[in-house]
């Protein structure tokens, strides 16, 4: 990036953060951190078993699953009639990972406030 252009103006530098939101609005979604977290942990799953886990009607589920696909954090494989799901990269579990301490470490933080 030049000095004179800011973020705003420089498209290559904006278009990665851009992208990069993205993925991270695909995530911030309970339902949508739920089963990328049950893929995570249980391996590939069928839809009908992530519809039965989430509790939402299959419509529901599949958007979800389709924003999470678009954004490249799972795959889907077609077995017969069943849609399978997986994780397409392991490293999205070290990033669940490191949400949880983030949680748990504000937890901590407003514990010591009430104390």
């Amino acid at each position: 990036m030049k000095k004179t252009e800011s973020f705003l103006t420089a498209p290559p530098q904006r278009a990665k953060y851009e992208a990069l939101a993205g993925i991270l609005k695909a995530l911030a979604h309970p339902t949508r951190l739920f089963m990328v977290d049950q893929l995570a942990r249980g391996g590939p799953r069928c839809v009908c078993e992530l519809t039965e886990m989430v509790g939402a009607d299959i419509s529901t589920v599949s958007r979800h699953l389709a924003l999470l696909k678009k954004e490249g954090l799972v795959a889907a494989t077609k077995k017969g009639t069943m849609i399978y799901y997986q994780l397409r990269l392991p490293c999205v579990v070290n990033f669940l990972e490191c949400l949880h301490s983030v949680l748990s470490s504000n937890i901590q933080d407003r514990l010591k406030l009430l104390s």
